[in-house]
């Protein structure tokens, strides 16, 4: 049995954050879902601007879209579409076996939503209608205006996958975004065992700049270096636990039960941005200190493999977080503030992921305006 194998039988999910042309035509993808490698995919902006503007995969189909008149943003949504749909029928044996559990692909509303709550939910709606996958879920940040289309989104019977949550603040808001959404859906009427639900805590990144701050306050501060290096490359990873603690606690509330009892899936966590920055550190850090029962891990396809190559698969989660809320007391004594650091991620998060959608948005143009025009009809 693969490691990736015996993630699943500790309860944890293993999807591909990747999605590509090239990787659906040659039948990777398909080999990969065969052999049981990942059991769902995400994408994002950032991932579509490598698949789309740095391959020849999609040219055909862009001459295509661009020659019957379609915009930049018009062409890149049918390009994503097609794939998403792709993917989704790759998935959808898994899906219909696991009874609506597994088998889930993602894809993004556009970024520039990210502050439009009106929008996002039109968005929602409209890539649901046009993908016409029961698989799919559609990913919506965690920014205050993403709450309430978090909850309108899953009340209209649509599958959500919450991203770049960074804080337990937020994502105990998203929690309750969650649970509103499947109370009005009972409400509705709707059939509650349809609507799936993910919430994307991300990991490295947190990291990435802890770690930073600590380097700072260590080159001001020889003698506190001991001391603050023993912090290092841990924060990330106490900060998710701790959100799993408060997923636990969920699961537990009359609230959660009830809507359990009448066909609600849980809204699983799911640990996002799970490879390593750092090379000091393990490279699949992320992913060996995040396994358990009722999670998901979205994997990049270098930390993927390396994990499939030599990872260790055990527990390493529990209800109770242990000492992680001791460490992030010792970072705020370091002088740590990590609310502040949550914000910036979030804010830098929604910002990449524009800066990704106008590049790509970009390079479609300038093949668009290439491409040949239509002709008229006679």
């Amino acid at each position: 049995m693969t490691t990736l194998l015996q993630l699943q039988a500790l309860g944890q999910s293993p999807w591909q954050d990747n999605i590509s042309r090239t990787q659906l035509a040659s039948g990777g993808l398909a080999r990969m879902v065969a052999d049981g490698d990942i059991t769902g995919l995400t994408s994002n902006p950032t991932i579509f601007e490598q698949a789309i503007g740095k391959s020849d995969a999609y040219d055909t189909g862009l001459r295509n879209f661009a020659s019957a008149g379609l915009s930049a943003e018009q062409i890149f949504y049918a390009l994503a579409v097609e794939d998403i749909q792709a993917a989704a029928d790759v998935f959808q044996p898994l899906y219909a076996r696991s009874k609506g559990r597994e088998g889930f692909v993602s894809l993004e509303v556009s970024p520039r939503l990210a502050h439009d709550t009106a929008g996002t939910i039109s968005e929602a709606q409209r890539l649901a209608q046009q993908v016409q996958r029961p698989n799919l879920m559609i990913k919506i940040p965690a920014t205050r205006a993403g709450l309430p289309a978090i909850t309108a989104t899953l009340a209209a019977g649509i599958s959500v996958n919450v991203t770049l949550i960074f804080s337990l603040q937020r994502y105990r808001e998203v929690i309750d975004a969650h649970l509103a959404g499947i109370e009005q859906a009972l409400a509705a009427g709707r059939r509650l065992e349809g609507i799936a639900s993910v919430a994307s805590f991300f990991v490295s990144r947190v990291d990435s700049m802890i770690d930073k701050q600590l380097a700072d306050r260590m080159a001001a501060d020889p003698a506190a270096r001991p001391r603050l290096q023993a912090l290092r490359g841990r924060a990330a990873i106490a900060n998710a636990r701790l959100a799993y603690q408060l997923f636990s606690e969920t699961m537990q509330t009359p609230r959660w039960k009830a809507l359990a009892a009448s066909g609600a899936q849980p809204q699983r966590p799911l640990w996002a941005s799970t490879s390593t920055k750092d090379p000091a550190y393990r490279d699949v850090l992320y992913v060996e200190q995040l396994i358990g029962p009722q999670t998901v891990n979205t994997l990049p396809p270098a930390t993927l493999q390396a994990f499939k190559d030599h990872g260790n698969a055990a527990v390493t989660l529990h209800p109770q977080a242990g000492d992680s809320q001791q460490l992030l007391q010792q970072l705020a004594a370091a002088g740590i503030d990590l609310q502040q650091v949550t914000e910036q991620l979030e804010a830098d998060g929604v910002a990449a992921f524009q800066k990704s959608f106008d590049s790509l948005l970009a390079v479609i143009e300038q093949r668009r305006t290439e491409a040949p025009a239509a002709q008229p009809a006679n």
